[in-house]
């Protein structure tokens, strides 16, 4: 199994309560009653964690476009999505404690916070949390003139809840070395990667979100990230095969990079750890090459290659006319053989007779 790059992983225990149980004990809350004892049960660390739920919120000043692109990505990411509409008094790269509250509170481990400024015009902070903590997060800047909302597309939508297919074009997502693009890769992917299933209806396959980077402007601004939502309709064609369209519904936009804040070594590798009993036994003699073909290794006893059964062909048959001249030419070697024997047999009793 190829192991994954630091960037480019998200953390398997980073659940919806904040990720695994970190917090001190003396800080928890003891359950009155039952209920509650249930409730802080299901917040609790699981070896299979539950579906991540998003909380969107606002900061003190926010524009009327990050406002609707809020809506969008809440619509998006319905039903496990949560927003706040009331204004929030908070900094998260200043201080980030009234978000670790509202993580915990609401049981979320990603947040996206939307902000504006004339520092910083039309803001996003993508927030991922663990133990409890904002683990990382990235902040992104909306550019306004390529911006339009899923209003702003008069096509059919696509259904509540559907997993959606992520694929990211751009050599700035695949840089062996951890920066804002292979952050941002991480997070897209856990924000919309949306849960875990065994199997794929093909009818389900409806939503393709594409995230493209190209390369650097010429003036030295670093490449901006271009988010497309298409939605996939497939239609009657004739034949086994159905004819597959693709039609943009929205939202679209163009994000800046701006500050960013990575995870520690040491929480990033707590938060990487996987539970006992999650992972698959290693078979024996089965590998997977590098496409993800399946290879197996047979170990056989030893063979007797002259009872090999091998391809007969009419030109290796002997005719009889051959064999019987075979045999004709055997039988006068013999004889000839024979000859040379009983010469030498006289030869000996010859010098044996004059010795005496």
């Amino acid at each position: 199994m190829q192991m994954i790059p630091r960037a480019h992983a998200s953390p398997h225990w980073a659940h919806n309560g904040g990720g695994r149980g970190d917090i001190d004990t003396k800080s928890r809350r003891k359950p009155k009653n039952a209920r509650s004892k249930r409730a802080l049960a299901k917040k609790e660390p699981h070896a299979h964690e539950n579906t991540k739920t998003v909380l969107l919120l606002r900061g003190t000043t926010s524009s009327s476009l990050v406002q609707d692109l809020l809506s969008d990505i809440h619509a998006l990411k319905r039903p496990f999505s949560i927003r706040f509409t009331k204004k929030n008094d908070i900094h998260p790269f200043e201080d980030a404690s009234s978000l670790e509250f509202f993580s915990q509170k609401n049981d979320a481990s990603l947040l996206l916070f939307g902000s504006h400024s004339k520092k910083r015009p039309h803001c996003m902070t993508l927030m991922r949390c663990f133990g409890g903590q904002v683990l990382d997060m990235l902040e992104v800047n909306v550019v306004q003139d390529t911006a339009r909302t899923l209003a702003q597309f008069k096509c059919e939508k696509c259904k509540v809840g559907l997993k959606p297919l992520l694929s990211f074009s751009g050599a700035q997502f695949e840089s062996p070395v951890s920066n804002q693009y292979t952050l941002a890769k991480s997070l897209f992917t856990d924000f919309f990667r949306g849960g875990e299933s065994s199997t794929v209806d093909v009818e389900g396959l409806q939503l393709m979100i594409n995230f493209a980077a190209g390369e650097d402007a010429q003036d030295g601004s670093p490449a901006k990230i271009q988010m497309r939502c298409w939605r996939i309709a497939t239609k009657r064609s004739g034949q086994r095969v159905p004819r597959i369209e693709v039609e943009e519904m929205g939202p679209r936009i163009d994000f800046t990079i701006g500050r960013m804040k990575e995870a520690e070594t040491s929480v990033w590798k707590e938060a990487m750890k996987r539970p006992k009993g999650v992972e698959a036994r290693p078979k024996k003699n089965v590998d997977t090459d590098v496409v993800g073909d399946k290879i197996g290794r047979i170990h056989l006893g030893k063979q007797d290659l002259g009872e090999l059964q091998t391809r007969k062909m009419k030109g290796l048959k002997r005719s009889r006319d051959r064999g019987k001249q075979e045999v004709a030419d055997d039988t006068s070697i013999l004889s000839e053989g024979d000859a040379d024997v009983t010469g030498n047999v006289e030869a000996k009793r010859q010098k044996t007779a004059e010795f005496s």
